[in-house]
């Protein structure tokens, strides 16, 4: 940054402001999914605070880097909007079908995947040296997941500190508290996310690496030629599917591989599956065939979290609003 390009930009150069903030605007559309979970709210949170920036541009005093004010500032917003019950809604939908009696019966979570094309060029950002969870594993799900379990004020500093690797003092300007208040809300943060996040196993293959990428095709063929016992031979024994916000959960071949027969049962037709990227991970659009049409319509978005040469978890996100930001077509040929 410039002083001439700050200077333009507090007198009203739209394109001066832009060359201050577009390099950064890409992570803090990141850093709101993270803390709200919905790319949609990440969004609409990205904007407000690039207004907000632009209107408050004369207060901004350099004492900080411009990326950690407007780190600030997206922060505090999220915190708003987490606190705002209007902005979504907080009842779980009804599913559309019936569905057999789960393993257990958790609380929503609101939760939806963030496509891979907007994590370009993030994976390698370094982040500072406080950090202790690489970009790439700080957008799993089953990070995000844990995230939005957690106190929304204990989730700010989590990432603040733990993924972006901002020191005490700074965390402690951007959210108007002390360095002591800042850094009790991270240990118990630390401590919660602990019992949440699965435990570590093989671990995942490189995301699109030939093992992945062999996976994610076996279980699309499965998926395609209606194979339950294909899709369930592919799972772990302790495998977990789950629906955000629905609040059921199947872990387990047996009770996966029951879902998904009671699914094909009542579908009376294999899905058809458009592959894609979600959070790192091998996704799946998926498509309800109509038998008179030949037309398949968009019925959900299956997430795959991988462990080894098994699928450890499947994601089920059934909202079809969901396939435009992921670029998925409104319908495929059957």
């Amino acid at each position: 940054m410039t002083e001439s390009t700050l200077d333009r930009a507090r007198l009203g150069d739209d394109d001066a402001f832009r060359a201050l903030t577009d390099p950064f605007r890409r992570e803090l559309h990141v850093h709101c999914y993270r803390i709200l979970g919905s790319v949609q709210d990440a969004e609409d949170i990205v904007q407000e605070t690039l207004l907000a920036a632009w209107r408050g541009l004369e207060q901004y005093e350099e004492r900080d880097s411009l990326r950690a004010w407007l780190y600030r500032i997206a922060t505090n917003r999220c915190l708003n909007a987490l606190r705002d019950s209007r902005r979504r809604s907080r009842e779980a939908p009804e599913l559309p079908f019936e569905l057999p009696e789960p393993t257990r019966r958790g609380e929503p979570l609101w939760l939806e995947p963030y496509p891979d094309a907007l994590l370009e060029g993030l994976v390698e950002t370094a982040p500072g040296p406080a950090a202790r969870y690489e970009t790439k594993e700080s957008v799993t799900l089953a990070f995000v997941a844990a995230l939005q379990q957690l106190p929304p004020r204990q989730r700010a500093v989590l990432v603040l500190r733990d993924v972006l690797g901002f020191h005490a003092a700074e965390v402690a300007e951007m959210l108007e508290s002390s360095e002591v208040s800042v850094n009790s809300a991270l240990q118990r943060a630390r401590a919660a996310l602990e019992t949440r996040l699965p435990p570590d196993r093989e671990g995942p293959s490189l995301p699109r690496s030939p093992r992945t990428l062999k996976l994610a095709a076996r279980f699309a063929d499965a998926v395609e030629s209606g194979d339950v016992d294909g899709m369930v031979s592919l799972l772990t024994d302790d495998a977990l599917l789950t629906m955000p916000p629905v609040p059921l959960e199947y872990q387990g071949r047996e009770a996966i591989g029951g879902f998904l027969s009671y699914r094909e049962e009542a579908r009376g037709a294999p899905l058809r599956v458009v592959p894609t990227w979600a959070n790192t991970q091998p996704a799946f659009g998926c498509y309800t065939p109509d038998a008179q049409t030949g037309i398949a319509s968009p019925t959900g978005l299956f997430v795959l979290t991988l462990d080894g040469d098994a699928v450890s978890a499947m994601t089920w996100f059934p909202d079809p609003a969901l396939f435009e930001h992921f670029g998925l077509p409104a319908t495929v040929d059957s």
